[in-house]
Order: structure tokens, then sequence, then C-alpha cells
């Protein structure tokens, strides 16, 4: 099964950090038919070897088979010595076909090679470990973790056992966060040491420290409207301080970081021309830069059968900020539960601040799965009032040509792509927590937080951080206001105990966007786009301005619901651009599987990646 990879859409904007380049979905180059038998055979050698006692074992000719004559001596085996004479030709000619698409997949899948899995060298550059994520295990009153349970982890790390994790020592009685579960075989798709991710950014990096001001910039703006930026001096003073940052990958315009760019999103890749995995290309996908900062797909009423899942959602109210106080962030970083909770505004409202976008992606939001409700429901009959964005399908969808069928939950429908969803969810997690566990462990925003602190407050001159973060002015204002040079977090617990690189969320949102851009005309454009009254965000109003697609704001609802983990000070926006192309590659693996189940006239899913490029899968 092969990918083509066509020229960019004339479209799909020229916002690309770097002009896009074509990039093998597949991770490698493509292989010969031959290399793809001998491949084969080498893993039905394997397949017999271990079959002993079991299916294949019971028929010395086909266990024969399995072991070195390939594929299809394995399946004449299984037709000549397993046909049930009770069954139809048809109907065994299926099962049959159920086992070839299974082992060539299989086999196809074990054929990418492992990728590449450079870390920042931060863990083995600091006895002390400040450059890693620790967490969840007891630290002293710097901050710096106890290195006798440090080793403890690392034990666990370097086995992936079940027993070494049960024996790491908890600070508190918060848990690590499903390291084992990352080791799941997945039955379709790539494993997660067939995806690669560049390297975090090292901790005294000017890159880190560009992150950094960025999300100390975010905290302070957290309460600020989207629709008064051009009006808030703040805004400003964080637009010319961002637009100086040497190490900032973020999106520009014409060289320079503008109000149309500020705190929107960016994707991640690994350069396919550095094999060594270490380089990366930063890109702005289609879409993000174009009308307001929140994507269509957050906003609307989602409807939902006979019910609606209202857009206006529970919101926190201004202030809401936390860590702020050094023994009450020390507790958290040792894993201790917290002792304040988030206080809400009893009116619920549209997202138009970035306090209200933390809060959303707070827990389980309905944004994937709403999406996909939204843009199979019909348009609403009331103007003014939002309704379904009633998108055709991908033209690629083989039903849209027939005379006689309809698809349904089986194939091709709405319905079967609600079953893709949440499937992909569960991989892309298993992909980006397994880079999370045993490649990086690297430090999240609120622990940096914490070298910023006792650098500043304590004059700390070991904590080697670039001058970037320690002459910012976000860090001068946040000492102004908190009284501590902590970073500001939205979420009284703060983050998740697992590293913060890649993101969880972002890798959720990388996949279920590029299964909904596979499935729908991602050139339709929006008829009746509305956004939160300025004057008063519990409704909305319509938007005048460019158009909006579907692939440009399904595009905006994954940096959304990626960058939002930012605004809450959780993570850097290098965690959520890598982890939106992880999870963008983590799809394509599960679509390529999925083509081959189908017996429809199917010329393959094509759709546009986050770098702007064209795919066939």
């Amino acid at each position: 099964m092969t990918i083509d990879s066509h020229d960019s859409d004339p479209r799909s904007d020229a916002s690309t950090l770097d002009a896009p380049t074509p990039v093998n979905p597949e991770g490698s180059a493509k292989r010969s038919g031959a290399e793809k038998v001998s491949g084969r055979r080498a893993f039905m050698g394997v397949a017999g070897s271990l079959a002993v006692g079991g299916v294949l074992a019971a028929n010395p000719g086909v266990a024969n088979a399995a072991r070195g004559r390939g594929v299809d001596d394995l399946l004449d085996g299984f037709d000549s010595s397993r046909r049930d004479p009770r069954a139809s030709p048809l109907d065994h000619e299926l099962r049959l076909r159920a086992l070839r698409v299974r082992v060539e997949a299989a086999v196809d899948d074990f054929e990418e090679p492992i990728a590449p899995h450079p870390d920042n060298g931060d863990e083995a550059r600091y006895r002390n470990k400040i450059g890693t994520d620790t967490r969840g295990l007891p630290h002293d009153a710097r901050g710096e973790v106890d290195l006798a349970a440090y080793r403890v982890a690392a034990r666990a790390h370097a086995s992936r056992e079940w027993d070494d994790f049960e024996a790491i020592p908890l600070g508190g009685t918060r848990k690590f966060v499903n390291p084992i579960g990352t080791l799941a075989v997945s039955l379709i798709g790539k494993t997660p040491a067939q995806i690669g991710v560049p390297p975090a950014p090292a901790l005294a990096s000017a890159q880190k420290a560009s992150e950094a001001v960025e999300v100390y910039w975010k905290a302070l703006l957290r309460d600020v409207p989207f629709e008064s930026y051009a009006s808030s001096s703040d805004v400003e003073d964080a637009l010319e301080e961002i637009d100086r940052l040497s190490g900032y990958s973020g999106p520009r315009v014409g060289g320079r970081v503008t109000l149309d760019t500020l705190f929107r999103g960016s994707v991640t890749y690994v350069d396919p021309r550095d094999r060594s995995g270490k380089t990366a290309r930063h890109v702005v996908p289609p879409g993000v830069l174009d009308g307001p900062y929140i994507s269509q797909f957050l906003l609307r009423d989602i409807p939902y059968g006979p019910q609606v899942i209202g857009g206006a959602i529970r919101t926190a109210l201004p202030g809401n900020d936390f860590q702020t106080d050094y023994a009450e962030w020390l507790a958290v970083q040792n894993g201790r539960a917290p002792t304040r909770s988030i206080a809400f505004d009893p009116v619920r409202r549209y997202i138009s601040t970035g306090r209200d976008l933390a809060e959303y992606v707070h827990g389980g939001a309905s944004s994937f799965w709403g999406a996909a409700l939204l843009l199979g429901a019909a348009r609403s009959a009331t103007p003014g009032v939002p309704g379904g964005i009633a998108a055709p399908l991908s033209p690629t969808n083989p039903y849209l040509t027939s005379e006689t069928q309809a698809s349904a939950a089986a194939t091709f429908a709405l319905a079967y792509l609600q079953g893709l969803l949440p499937f992909g969810t569960s991989r892309a997690v298993r992909a980006a927590y397994w880079q999370k566990w045993f490649v990086h462990r690297s430090i999240r925003p609120e622990a940096y937080g914490g070298l910023v602190h006792r650098r500043l407050a304590n004059d700390a001159r070991e904590y080697p951080l670039h001058d970037d973060i320690l002459s910012s002015l976000a860090v001068e204002l946040t000492f102004d206001t908190f009284g501590s040079y902590l970073l500001p977090q939205a979420f009284p617990e703060g983050a998740p105990i697992h590293g913060s690189y890649p993101g969880g969320a972002a890798a959720i949102a990388g996949v279920n966007v590029t299964l909904l851009k596979a499935f729908f005309d991602e050139d339709h454009v929006i008829e009746d786009p509305f956004v939160p009254d300025p004057a008063d965000p519990t409704r909305l109003v319509p938007y005048s301005g460019p158009p909006l697609t579907v692939g440009g704001e399904l595009n905006k609802l994954a940096t959304n619901a990626a960058f939002g983990r930012n605004w809450a000070g959780i993570h850097w926006r290098t965690d959520a651009a890598a982890s939106l192309a992880l999870g963008e590659e983590v799809a394509i693996s599960l679509l390529r599987d999925e083509r081959r189940t189908f017996r429809e006239p199917f010329e393959g899913f094509t759709f546009t990646r986050f770098d702007g490029t064209r795919v066939t899968v």
C-alpha cells in the first residue's frame, strides 16, 4: 500500500514557515516488491516457529508453509486444509481474504523501520536532573529530585516492567499516568517506536527560553478577550517581546510576529533530509491564520440525535491562578493533591479568552466527535441561528457515484467514522505517551518556572537558563502581579504526572482532525460562520471576513485543542506542534490498514496534511 504525495493545493495559503516539502508519510523509502516478499517470508518463518502447539502446528503442511514459503503458500495451506464443507465458496473466500489482509497488513507494518529517537541530552547533562520531568517523586526544599528515588524511576524507564514501576517511591498521592499502557500491541497501524519526533528544545537553549516567554505571556493575558487584542497595551508588549526572540518557532508574516499570528498554532515535523531525526521543520497549517482565533467547531451547538450539546461552556472566573506560592508549587511537584479548586462563572458563555480555552481542554470535551456531527448535520433553517455545517463527503467516497447503494455504519459513512475517532485517540495516546516515558521525559513549564524563580529570587546561578527568559518583561510582570517568578497555572493540580513532550492532547487532536479531513470535503466553505459577541460572550453574532473552509477550520480546531493546554501553563509550543504531526502519522497508518479491508472501488483517502501537501492513502 503506497501513499502518494501531490502538489500543495494552491488554495491552502502560503503561511508555512518553511516551504512545504513532500514528506513520506510512511516514514521510510518505498520498498520494492521483491523486498516485501522477502520480508513476508522472514516474518512467516518467525510466525511458524512461534506456532508450535497452536493452530498452524495442527497441520504440518500449513506450518511448513508458514516457516518460509511465503504468504501465498500459507493461504493455500489454509484453503486446502481448513475449508468448512458446510460453507459456501463465497463465504470461505471471504474468510480467506480476511486472513490475507491481516497477514499482509501485519507484515507491511512490521517492515516499517524503527524511527530514530534522539533526545535533547538534558537527562544525561545535569546530575541533579533539573532538565528532566521528575514530578511525583520526592523533592528537597529547592525543588530538586531525591536522586535515590530518581534512580529507581530510571530503572523502570529502562526495563519497562510493571514491577519496576510499582517500586518507585512517590512524593505524594498522585500516580504516574499509564506508562505500561504504551506497550500494548496495536493490531493495526504502526507501533509507537516506528514514529519519530525531533528532540525537545534543551533546557538552556534560546528556543526553550522563547517558549517559556510565550507561556508566561499567555498566563498574563488569559483574561483578555481575543477580540480585544488590538486595543490591549499588554498584548502590544507581548508582541514586541516575542518578535525579538531568536529561538521563537511560531508563525510570522513577513518575518514578524503580528496580531494575526500571535499565539496561533504551528506544526513541527522531523526534517526528512536529516536521517538522524534531530532537525525540526516548522510549518503553519492552511487556514490557521484565517479569521478568528477560535475554530467554528468550538462555538456551535452540536446536534446529537434528539439532543443538543451546547456550544456555550462552563468557564473559570478571572484570577483563578495557581502555584504562584512556592509552598503550593513544591507540594504539586512532589505529587500532592491540590488544596485549592477553580471558582467557576455561574453563567455559561462561548470561548472568548485564553482562560476559557484552557478550561475547555481541561477535561473530556466532545471536540472531534462533535465536529463529525456538525459536519454531517443540516444547516439551520432560521437565519442568524447556528446549525450544522452540511459539509459534503470527500470526493473520493465511492458511494457518491453509486446509482443504487448508500454507505452506512459498515464503511464510508458518518457512523463508520465515529467508530474510528475514539480508536485513533487511544492509538495516538499510546504513541505520545511512549515517547514521554521511554525517550524524552522533558521538563514541564511549571517545573521550569521553579528554576526561573530560584535563579532570580535566590541567585541560583547553577541553573543554566538562557538570558531571554531571565531578562523577560513577562517574567518581571509576573513577579509584580503575583510576588514570585513562578509560572501561574490555570489548573490547581498543574500537569498530569508524566513528561511534557510530546503532548497527549495534541496527538489526539492530530489523529482525529486527520481522520475528519480524510472523510469530508476540505474545500467546502462554511456558509454561516459565527463569533462570540465582543460585548456579550453569552451569545454569538455572524462573522464577516475572509471565507472559512472546512479544512482550515479543522486545522484550527487541532491547534486550538493542542495549544489550549499551553494557555493553562502545562505545555510548551513544541509539545503541541510536534504532537500534531505525530497524531497525523498515526492516522495515516490507520487509514492505510483500513483501506486494505474495503471491497468498494476506492482509489484511496485524499486530504491535505498539516504542512499543506496533498496525499492519497
